[in-house]
């Protein structure tokens, strides 16, 4: 994959100055730039562009930090969210845990997870209604959910038929969650 360039035009709104500004700084080399042959025009890698940055303790955009994974641990089982949390946070993951579904819904909206572990036996909602509310209510295309639970077979098709992105039974091994959650986000 190619590093990002950017125009003078593009530089000067991530620092905030005039598209001049850019071009004066290229030309007396405190960013590093390139002309395009035949027009002139400036041009601006991504590392350059941080590294000025970073020298000039201008704010990155949010849009270049890279991305916190986030999951959502949803169980009723305090043991066994802990062991996920724990998992989780080995491989670089912020967690949050709720402990049945209306704490699941609250959570997906203000924590915003690509990752959430659902149980399917839990009180108040069980885990079929939160998959149901999750994909019914919530815009998060980019959320995966495994469903992790001891319901069997049936229930863990079930869960598939009704949004699940995956299923693991329990009890599991740690690479198997590992294996289900690495596929689906690799690292860049």
């Amino acid at each position: 994959m190619s590093e990002a360039v950017f125009t003078t035009g593009e530089v000067a709104r991530h620092t905030g100055v005039n598209f001049r500004t850019v071009i004066r700084w290229i030309e007396r080399g405190e960013l590093q730039g390139y002309k395009l042959p035949g027009r002139g025009d400036h041009r601006v890698t991504l590392s350059a562009l941080l590294e000025f940055m970073h020298i000039h303790n201008i704010p990155i955009p949010q849009e270049f930090l890279p991305k916190q994974k986030k999951a959502l641990v949803v169980d009723d089982d305090p043991a066994m969210a802990k062991s996920l949390v724990r998992l989780l946070k080995r491989h670089g993951w912020q967690t949050q845990v709720a402990l049945d579904g209306f704490e699941a819904g609250l959570a997906l909206g203000q924590f915003k997870p690509s990752l959430m572990t659902l149980d399917l036996k839990m009180p108040y909602m069980d885990g079929f209604k939160v998959l149901q509310l999750t994909r019914d209510k919530f815009s998060l295309e980019s959320l995966r959910i495994l469903v992790v639970s001891a319901q069997g077979t049936e229930d863990l098709n079930k869960a598939l038929f009704n949004g699940a992105d995956g299923v693991l039974e329990k009890p599991f091994e740690n690479e198997q969650f590992l294996k289900v959650i690495h596929g689906w986000f690799r690292e860049e």
